[in-house]
């Protein structure tokens, strides 16, 4: 029997949780991924469609289908940030895919790109520090120092999956006018893995501290604000303390889902909670960076 798992039509962070909940546990059942009807997808909804259909083969279900977008646009965007080239790895694709090639424009400041080790983290920096300086002097108009510190956040995030998820995953990173939510230009960094997620990485560690606290919802607490690691080594787990402190300097936003939690540090131009319990489940960790221009367009 295949199970229908609708892909929103405005696939984001804001309607991921939808996503998770229709998704459900896979218990080795088909799935089919209906992604007809999607009329915009950001990075962090193709790096969680990723994660899904890593999931359902990993848990030991048969490779998913993935219908494909209807609207050509949307569909040539997927093209053009990698995602087929991984997409169809983990699904069985149904649909016309556009022979376009992976953009290199300065749209699509990095299209999807797999993180598999400290190896790769050093090329996404490398890759990313040429194409975003433009970007965040010209276009966002921050100071030029910003381009130091935005590879450093970039970096940071992509570690955490070497370092904590048990798997690979997933980068990627874009900039584009937001207009339904804050009416600027904005870069977005998304990264994603289908890994252990924060509380089985910090509980060996953590656990004991928290007692019966401990969960999705105090291990991100726990990992964000309190700087913890699954390191016992003096002064580990202070990465992501430093995109925050990025992030708040040029009044961003930093989010990160793993299980059923969510904890966000949350812009004056942004409406998100800044700790969200009792989710619907989802495999791993999902990473999410906004970085918006300081100036309206």
């Amino acid at each position: 029997m295949t199970r229908v798992v609708d892909v929103p039509a405005q696939f984001d962070d804001r309607s991921f949780d939808q996503f998770a909940k229709t998704c459900g546990e896979c218990d080795g059942e088909r799935l089919l991924f209906d992604a007809h009807s999607v009329q915009w997808a950001s990075p962090y909804g193709l790096l969680g469609l990723l994660v899904a259909g890593q999931t359902a083969v990993e848990r030991g279900g048969q490779r998913p289908q993935l219908t494909v977008p209807m609207d050509r646009d949307v569909l040539h965007y997927w093209g053009r940030t990698g995602f087929f080239e991984y997409g169809g790895e983990w699904f069985e694709v149904h649909g016309k895919v556009p022979r376009v090639a992976v953009s290199r424009s300065s749209e699509v400041l990095l299209e999807i790109t797999p993180v598999r080790g400290a190896d790769d983290v050093h090329g996404v920096v490398s890759i990313i520090q040429e194409r975003a300086a433009a970007i965040l002097s010209g276009e966002l108009g921050l100071e030029a120092t910003a381009t130091m510190g935005f590879g450093m956040a970039l970096s940071e995030a992509c570690q955490n999956i070497v370092e904590h998820a048990g798997t690979s995953g997933w980068v990627a990173v874009q900039t584009y006018h937001w207009r339904r939510r804050l009416g600027r230009r904005v870069v977005v960094i998304a990264v994603a893995d289908a890994g252990m997620g924060f509380r089985r990485s910090l509980e060996m560690t953590q656990a004991g501290r928290y007692g019966d606290r401990w969960g999705d919802a105090t291990a991100l607490e726990a990992a964000l604000i309190q700087g913890a690691s699954r390191f016992r080594d003096p002064g580990r787990g202070q990465g992501l303390g430093g995109i925050r402190r990025y992030l708040n300097r040029w009044d961003g936003k930093f989010s990160i889902r793993s299980g059923t939690a969510r904890i966000a540090i949350v812009p004056t131009w942004d409406d998100d909670i800044p700790l969200a319990d009792s989710l619907p489940p989802f495999p791993g960790s999902q990473m999410l960076q906004i970085i918006p221009a300081h100036r309206a367009e």
